[in-house]
């Protein structure tokens, strides 16, 4: 088994759902309360990449990070060197990736929380901000929790992304999925069958504790399903 490969695995989904955690809970957010006419492109947008083959996203990815735009000029002239090929690039392709997988879950666990509640803790003074925080993010955590595992899960697994915007490198931009590969090129299936029996494990986990928390806030708040 390629350990190497599979700690920056680790490590690249730890930094997504980090990642989607920040990003992805104010835009789920107001997906969840939005009224706008046409929010429903938005929704579509964020949605895109369930549907969209890998190979396609990367493409767009990596010509998007690529010297000649103008985030790889930008990131460029601050760091020195390029996105494409690089664990940042990777970082980045990984987040567009599995961003439906954290927005839709969060979004869908916020739009559950009663609005009474909400409005309730504004009339009492406290401010949109903290009730944000204190009142709709601990009774949306079923779906926070969800869409943060199946982040995690989606990006530890992702191959077509990692090949296009990462490519190969050793201890840089090869993750497990690749190494899964690699192993089946060279016909060494035994290491192929051990790594991907891990991954196996590991998403079945996944399912487990995705089903287990649902089914938890289910019996705790069950006027709610």
């Amino acid at each position: 088994m390629d350990w190497q490969a599979l700690r920056l695995s680790l490590r690249l989904a730890a930094w997504t759902s980090a990642i989607l955690f920040v990003i992805g809970l104010p835009l789920a957010a107001w997906l969840a309360r939005s009224r706008w006419r046409w929010k429903f492109l938005v929704e579509a947008v964020v949605a895109l990449p369930i549907v969209l083959p890998p190979t396609v996203l990367g493409f767009y990815v990596l010509v998007a990070l690529g010297p000649r735009s103008p985030l790889g000029q930008a990131w460029l002239r601050a760091t020195g060197s390029t996105l494409p090929f690089t664990f940042e690039g990777l970082l980045v392709a990984s987040v567009l990736y599995s961003l439906p997988f954290a927005v839709q879950p969060f979004a869908a666990g916020l739009a559950a929380v009663d609005p009474r509640l909400v409005e309730a803790s504004w009339s009492l003074g406290v401010s949109r901000l903290a009730t944000f925080f204190r009142v709709q993010v601990p009774l949306a955590r079923p779906g926070i929790i969800t869409g943060l595992v199946l982040s995690f899960a989606h990006t530890l697994g992702e191959f077509g992304v990692v090949l296009m915007v990462g490519g190969n490198l050793p201890g840089v931009t090869r993750t497990v999925s690749i190494a899964i590969y690699d192993d089946v090129q060279a016909l060494d299936y035994a290491a192929a069958a051990e790594t991907s029996a891990l991954l196996l494990a590991i998403s079945f986990a996944v399912l487990a504790v995705t089903y287990g928390v649902q089914r938890r806030a289910r019996v705790t708040w069950p006027l709610a399903s």
